[in-house]
C-alpha cells in the first residue's frame, strides 16, 4: 500500500528529510552524472530528486501512483507530473532514457505490471536506477520515515527482481549510512557517517539500489537449410499375407 503523497512530502520538509535528500541526491548523481540531450522519468515520490536534472536534460517527467495522490510539481512554471496506476504509464514505447523510481517499488501492489510498463516505456539504451529500504538497514525500521514503510528489499533480491522482468543489472550499491535520527548532533556528523558507512558495507546503508540496462532479445534468423525440411521414407507394416494390387507377395507400404 503506498504511502500518501502529503506525508511523503512532510518529510523532506523536516531536518532529517532534507539532510536524507542532500545525501541520497548526492549518490544519484554520481551514478548518472550526465544526462544532457536525455529524456527522465521518475516514478512513485521521485520529486525531491528530479530537480537535479532538470537544468540539463532534454525533458523531466514525474509519475505518481494514484494509491498515493500527487501535488503539483514544480512549484513555478509549467506542471511535469501526473497521476497514473502502477500499471499504466501514460508514455509511448521507448520514449524514456532515464527512469528513476524512489518510494515505489516497495509500496506497490502490482510490480509485475509495474516493471513491464517500466521495460515498454523505456529506451534500448537507457537506464532503470531503483532505489528501496534495505532489508537490513536501520532505516527499514523508522517507522517515522518512508523508508520504514513497505516491503524492503536487498541487493540481490532487488537484481533477481529486475532480471526476472527483462532488466540486466550493471551496478548495485548503498547509500544513507547515518542513523535515522533528527538529533542535531547526528545530523551535524552526517559527512562522518556517510564515510564510515561506505568503509562499514552495504548492510549498514538505509537504502540500496540497481542501476539496469534494458534486456532486449534478439529475433535471429533461421538460416535456409534449418528452414528446408527433409521427407524420409517410413516403412509401414501391412497384414500377414496381404498382396499387393500388382498381385505380388506382402511388401511394406512406403509412405512419404
Amino acid at each position: 500500500m503506498h504511502q500518501d503523497v502529503v506525508d511523503l512530502n512532510a518529510f523532506y520538509l523536516t531536518r532529517l528529510g532534507r539532510v536524507a535528500r542532500r545525501i541520497v541526491g548526492q549518490q544519484v548523481r554520481r551514478v548518472w552524472p550526465d544526462v544532457r540531450e536525455e529524456a527522465v522519468l521518475g516514478l512513485g515520490y521521485p520529486v525531491p530528486f528530479l530537480g537535479l536534472f532538470r537544468a540539463e536534460a532534454e525533458r523531466v517527467l514525474a509519475v505518481m501512483p494514484a494509491g498515493q495522490g500527487v501535488m503539483a510539481w514544480p512549484e513555478s512554471g509549467g506542471r511535469l507530473v501526473t497521476l497514473a496506476e502502477d500499471g499504466v504509464l501514460p508514455l509511448p514505447d521507448s520514449s524514456m532514457d532515464r527512469i528513476l523510481v524512489v518510494h515505489g517499488l516497495e509500496f506497490s501492489e502490482q510490480r509485475r505490471p509495474m516493471l513491464e510498463e517500466v521495460w515498454r516505456v523505456m529506451r534500448p539504451n537507457g537506464r532503470l536506477l531503483v532505489l528501496v529500504p534495505n532489508r537490513h538497514g536501520l532505516w527499514a525500521r523508522a517507522e517515522s520515515t518512508p523508508f520504514g514503510h513497505g516491503s524492503p528489499f536487498s541487493a540481490s533480491q532487488l537484481g533477481r527482481l529486475l532480471r526476472e522482468h527483462r532488466f540486466a543489472p550493471v551496478g548495485s550499491g548503498a547509500m544513507l549510512f547515518l542513523p535515522p535520527t533528527g538529533l542535531r548532533a547526528v545530523l551535524r556528523t552526517a559527512a562522518v557517517w556517510q564515510r564510515l558507512g561506505r568503509h562499514l558495507g552495504r548492510p549498514f546503508g538505509g537504502i540500496v539500489y540497481v542501476e539496469a540496462g534494458k534486456t532486449v532479445y534478439e529475433a535471429l534468423p533461421v538460416s535456409a537449410r534449418r528452414r528446408r525440411r527433409t521427407i524420409v521414407p517410413i516403412a509401414q507394416p501391412v497384414p500377414a499375407g496381404a498382396r499387393t494390387a500388382a498381385g505380388g507377395g506382402a511388401l511394406p507400404a512406403l509412405r512419404a
